[in-house]
C-alpha cells in the first residue's frame, strides 16, 4: 500500500494505491450543512490549501444506528454515526486516474434515516479492479434531509444527491473517468430516491443509466400529510415546528427524536387522503412531493416521457419483507385478528389483499402478511414503474436463499447487495445477512452484469414490455414470462 497524490478542482488529495486500485476517502462535494448552511439547499464546497487527507473514511450523517434483532446488518448499514461537519462527502475507486472508464455512483439506503456510502459492503475496490470507477456517498437524512419545515428547503437529502451528481460529471475525469458514461445505482431508500431523480427535472442529463434495486417512485409523502411528523417532532424537542426552531437543537438531539418517533405507535396515522400509507409503515420519513425536485408524482413522470434517454435496470428480491417481519417474529403470528389490525393501518384493502394471499386457508398469518406486504411494498411498483418509464427497459428478481435465521430470512431485502459489490466477506458470518456459505459464482456472475449495464449497456435478457413482461432471475442465470401478480388488483 502507497500514499498516491491526485489534484483535483478544490486541491490536491491525498490517497491510496494498492494492488492497482486508487482510493479516495471523504471528499467534500459540497460545503457543510451546519449553522446558517443546516436547512438550505447544498452549495458548492470550498477550496482547500495543501494536502487534503483522503486515506481514511470521513463523516456522515447524523443518526441512531438501525439493528436487526439476531442479525449483524453492520456490513451493509454500517456502524453509526461518524461525526463531523463535513458528512456531505463521497468516496472513489479508480482504476486508473489517467483513464476514462465508465462510472457508477452509489446511493444508500437506510428508510431515509439511517446508512452509509461507507458500509463495509459497499467498498468499490472489485468495481476498480473490473475496470469501473466507483463512487458512493453521504447525504443528510431524517431531521435534517426530508422534513418539511417552514423557512426551510425541501428534499434536501435529495438536493444532495443531485449535488453529488452536479461533482461527479464536473470533476470525475480527474480520477480516470468518463462524465459522459455515469450510471447511477442504489438500494431501498437509495434505489426510492433514484426512482424521484429519473422523474426530476432538476436531474436530467446528470447520468446516462440507473440501476434501482428494490425500489420505485411510489413511496412520497403529499407536504400536509408530513406536517403530523414535524408537529410531533416539535413536540419531543420541545421547538418551534419551523426550521429556525429545529436549528436550535443539536444534530444529536435530533438524531434522538427521530429515533422517538420512528418507534412502532408514536405516530400512528400517516395515510395520504387515499387511505394508503406509502411506505406501509417502514419509515416515517419520506421525499415529498410538489416542489421543484419533484413536481409530480416519479412515476407520472417517467410515464409522461421524462428519462426516457436513461437506460433502467430495476428489480427486487423475492421475498423483501422477511428482513423485517423474520428477526421480530412477525412471520410467525397465528392471530388473524392482529394480521389485519397491521395492514389495515396502512393500506386501504387489507383485507382483500390478506384473502387473496390466502388468509384462512390453512397457511400461517404471519406469513400471509409477509407475503402480501413483499408484493404491495415492492415487487409490484416495481413492476410497474418498469412498466412506466418509456425508454430502455430491464428487469430482475434476486431469489437466493440466506440461511440466516435457520433459513427462514430467504431472499430478503438488501441480500443482493453484497453480491453486487462481490463483498460476500462483509455480510458472513454466523449472524450475517449471507450467512457462512454464500455462493462466490453468483456473486462474480451478479457482479458481472452490474460492471457490464454501466460499461455499455449490455444485458442478456430481453427488455420488459407489458406483453412478455421478461424477468430475469439471477441466481437461476435465465429469464422467464412473467403474470400480473395478486397485488396488482390491489393497486390503490
Amino acid at each position: 500500500m502507497a500514499v498516491f497524490l491526485l489534484d483535483c478542482a478544490q486541491g490536491r488529495l491525498r490517497g491510496v494505491a494498492e494492488r492497482g486500485i486508487h482510493r479516495f476517502y471523504g471528499i467534500p462535494y459540497a460545503a457543510a450543512p451546519v449553522g446558517l448552511r443546516r436547512f438550505r439547499a447544498p452549495e458548492p464546497p470550498g477550496a482547500w490549501s495543501g494536502e487534503r487527507d483522503a486515506t481514511r473514511k470521513g463523516p456522515n450523517a447524523p443518526q441512531i444506528n438501525r439493528k436487526f434483532p439476531g442479525l449483524d446488518a453492520t456490513g451493509f448499514i454500517g456502524d453509526g454515526w461518524r461525526r463531523g461537519d463535513e458528512y456531505l462527502c463521497l468516496n472513489v475507486w479508480t482504476p486508473d486516474p489517467k483513464g476514462k472508464a465508465p462510472v457508477m455512483v452509489f446511493i444508500h439506503g437506510g428508510a431515509f434515516v439511517a446508512g452509509t456510502g461507507d458500509a463495509p459492503a459497499y467498498d468499490g475496490c472489485n468495481f476498480a479492479r473490473d475496470g469501473i470507477v466507483c463512487v458512493t456517498l453521504n447525504y443528510r437524512m431524517g431531521i435534517d434531509g426530508f422534513l418539511p419545515l417552514a423557512g426551510a428547503d425541501t428534499n434536501l437529502g435529495l438536493r444532495d444527491q443531485i449535488a453529488a451528481l452536479h461533482w461527479v460529471k464536473a470533476h470525475i475525469a480527474a480520477f480516470g473517468g468518463d462524465p459522459a458514461n455515469i450510471t447511477v445505482f442504489g438500494e431501498s431508500a437509495g434505489a426510492m430516491s433514484i426512482a424521484n431523480l429519473l422523474g426530476s427535472p432538476l436531474a436530467k442529463g446528470l447520468f446516462r443509466r440507473a440501476i434501482i434495486e428494490s425500489g420505485h417512485g411510489r413511496m412520497l409523502h403529499s407536504a400536509d400529510c408530513m406536517q403530523r411528523v414535524v408537529q410531533k417532532l416539535a413536540e419531543v424537542l420541545a421547538v418551534p415546528a419551523t426550521a429556525e426552531g429545529f436549528a436550535r437543537r443539536s444534530f444529536e438531539d435530533c438524531a434522538k427524536a427521530v429515533d422517538v418517533v420512528s418507534q412502532p405507535g408514536v405516530i400512528a396515522d400517516l395515510r395520504e387522503a387515499n387511505g394508503l400509507d406509502p411506505a406501509f409503515g417502514l419509515s416515517k420519513f419520506l421525499p415529498i412531493v410538489g416542489d421543484d425536485v419533484i413536481p409530480v408524482a416519479s412515476e407520472e413522470a417517467v410515464a409522461g416521457g421524462l428519462g426516457t434517454e436513461v437506460e433502467l435496470l430495476i428489480g427486487s428480491n423475492l421475498e423483501e419483507m422477511n428482513i423485517y417481519f423474520v428477526p421480530p417474529g412477525i412471520c410467525e403470528l397465528d392471530d388473524e385478528t392482529t394480521v389485519r389490525f397491521l395492514l389495515r393501518q396502512v393500506f386501504p384493502r387489507a383485507e382483500e389483499a390478506l384473502l387473496a394471499y390466502g388468509l384462512g386457508k390453512g397457511k400461517k398469518p404471519g406469513m400471509v402478511l409477509t407475503e402480501a406486504m413483499s408484493d404491495l411494498v415492492f415487487r409490484q411498483p416495481v413492476r410497474d414503474f418498469a412498466l412506466a418509464h418509456r425508454g430502455r427497459t430491464h428487469v430482475y428478481e434476486f431469489g437466493w436463499r440466506s440461511p440466516a435465521f435457520q433459513g427462514r430470512l430467504g431472499a430478503c431485502h438488501a441480500l443482493e447487495l453484497p453480491f453486487v459489490f462481490d463483498t460476500l466477506a462483509t455480510c458472513s458470518g454466523p449472524e450475517g445477512l449471507v450467512g457462512e456459505t454464500a455462493p462466490q459464482d453468483l456473486a462474480d456472475h451478479v457482479h458481472m452484469l452490474w460492471t457490464g449495464f454501466a460499461r455499455d449497456g449490455s444485458l442478456p435478457w430481453a427488455e420488459f414490455e407489458a406483453d412478455t413482461r421478461q424477468v430475469y432471475r439471477l441466481e437461476e442465470r435465465g429469464s422467464r414470462s412473467e403474470g400480473e401478480f395478486l397485488a396488482a388488483q390491489m393497486k390503490v
